[in-house]
């Protein structure tokens, strides 16, 4: 099994204050598995064997409802740790995670986490204010689904995946993974062809530039101000 230089992850969120002997010692017990695009990392009521460090690709977390339609949680980051249901106290994965596009993880079997815990404690509060961070996170999409209309829940979406994973290119911020007009109804609560048509309006105004899987926000402040419009401000605020 390849070692992993502690110098590629000292700076990430899970091993802050961490020394490199210390990281030395978490890492030995981690492995680096490679997961090409639209393969699962782990599938939603799967007995939680291990848990996660992405390295380099993106993963989309989602969820099925009991009518079989699929709710996107959240996509992670380079840097960000997931599938921790040991830490939670889950036996089993509370959601599917899929590599959005070819992806370089590290991963612990979850028997390690209380060995590890118990050595080093700063894990278990590194990885609560990660969790505390998403579930903020969470409080803040389930009010815009409860309250905002779907053309500012839209708009939100596209600004928090570009705040996430956006990178500069000549005509705007594009969102740097591949993203479908599916996952973006399915993150907002709505229906593709909501969707469809909004980012069409938009891309006619020159808001964003849209191709296959692909999203650059070409104006990311009139998204903001979009995103922030009061009910009846704007008279293309529409609900689903």
């Amino acid at each position: 099994m390849a070692t992993v230089d502690p110098s590629l992850v000292a700076h990430l969120p899970l091993f802050a204050g961490f020394g490199t002997e210390e990281l030395n010692d978490i890492l030995r017990e981690a492995r680096s598995v490679r997961f090409a695009r639209n393969s699962p990392v782990f599938e939603e009521g799967q007995d939680a064997h291990s848990f996660f460090v992405l390295l380099h690709g993106h993963v989309r977390a989602t969820k099925t409802t009991p009518a079989g339609e699929q709710v996107v949680v959240r996509y992670v980051a380079p840097g960000e740790t997931f599938g921790v249901a040991m830490a939670i106290g889950l036996p089993r994965y509370p959601a599917t995670a899929t590599a959005v596009d070819d992806s370089v993880v590290l991963a612990w079997p979850s028997t390690t986490w209380p060995r590890l815990v118990a050595k080093f404690p700063a894990l278990a509060t590194n990885t609560l204010q990660t969790i505390g961070s998403r579930l903020q996170e969470t409080h803040t999409r389930v009010v815009e689904m409860s309250t905002q209309q779907v053309e500012r829940r839209v708009a939100h979406a596209l600004l928090r995946l570009a705040k996430q994973s956006g990178r500069k290119v000549e005509h705007g911020i594009e969102i740097d993974f591949p993203i479908s007009r599916q996952d973006i109804a399915q993150m907002t609560g709505t229906t593709l062809h909501t969707v469809s048509r909004i980012l069409s309006g938009w891309e006619s105004r020159g808001l964003i530039e849209g191709g296959r899987q692909r999203i650059v926000l070409r104006e990311p402040h009139k998204l903001f101000v979009l995103a922030e419009a009061t009910s009846g401000e704007d008279g293309s605020l529409e609900r689903p």
